[in-house]
């Protein structure tokens, strides 16, 4: 019976700890698709169920955030137009390459969108950038270029897409963590929903498992978006960069074992 229950109680587990840590941080794949793994499903079709399970999560946790996002029209359509096009192309990539190659690469642009998380405010004070970021044709086009590249890896696979989106929302300006969350939540749910379609097209969704992840990522977003804006700024801010290093840390150990 045990062996039974263990899987289901631990896609269950996995969802929560995955829906809490992507509405502070991002990277709750990086707990959901090893636990696919783990107990036995391919890696496209993990991959996959592991894209449909945190739509809900995502979902929540923008909706934790939707008030702060008033007046912020521009940077919505900057971040939702290339998020549900990048998202339609990496799943595509996904479906008729699989994740291996890219897979090498995450540990370094994990490590490289926190540093750039980290470093952000004082570029952010150097280029005195307004609190709604720079104004400039150029400024809003790098960001959409940014996003679609961003979103394309996330419908690839999707690790770390909120870390990386936290810190070109950063360079941009946005420096209330609040509003930078609802922004990438909102990116994430474009990222995933499309990328989802493309997958349930193509057949290689687990529908009994991602249900049940499902409804542990709706809890664990609904929990960590209350709590992210309950406890500050700062302290969100450091689990942002504590969760990239570490996500970082186990992509480079999992590689060192092979």
């Amino acid at each position: 019976m045990w062996s039974t229950v263990l899987p289901w109680a631990s896609y269950f587990a996995s969802g929560v700890a995955a829906g809490t840590v992507n509405s502070v941080a991002g990277g709750g794949s990086m707990l959901t698709f090893p636990t696919l793994l783990a107990f036995g499903m391919a890696p496209i079709t993990a991959n996959a169920t592991n894209t449909v399970a945190l739509i809900p999560g995502s979902a929540s946790a923008f909706w934790g955030y939707r008030d702060v996002l008033s007046g912020s029209r521009s940077l919505v359509l900057a971040m939702a137009l290339p998020s549900a096009a990048g998202g339609v192309l990496g799943a595509w990539l996904a479906l008729r390459a699989g994740d291996a190659r890219f897979t090498a690469l995450i540990p370094w642009l994990l490590l490289g969108a926190t540093g750039l998380f980290a470093l952000q405010e004082p570029v952010a004070r150097r280029l005195r950038l307004t609190d709604d970021g720079v104004r400039s044709p150029a400024s809003w086009a790098g960001l959409m270029v940014f996003q679609l590249a961003v979103a394309t890896y996330g419908g690839f696979f999707g690790a770390g897409i909120g870390i990386l989106m936290l810190a070109a929302l950063g360079m941009m300006g946005v420096r209330d963590i609040h509003r930078a969350n609802g922004l990438k939540n909102l990116a994430a749910v474009c990222i995933n929903g499309v990328a989802a379609v493309t997958f349930v097209v193509g057949g290689r969704v687990a529908w009994a498992e991602a249900a049940v992840m499902a409804a542990g990522a709706v809890l664990g977003g609904a929990l960590g978006a209350g709590t992210a804006r309950r406890v500050g700024p700062r302290v969100v801010r450091r689990a942002v960069m504590t969760v990239g290093v570490a996500l970082a840390a186990a992509m480079f150990w999992r590689r060192l074992r092979g």
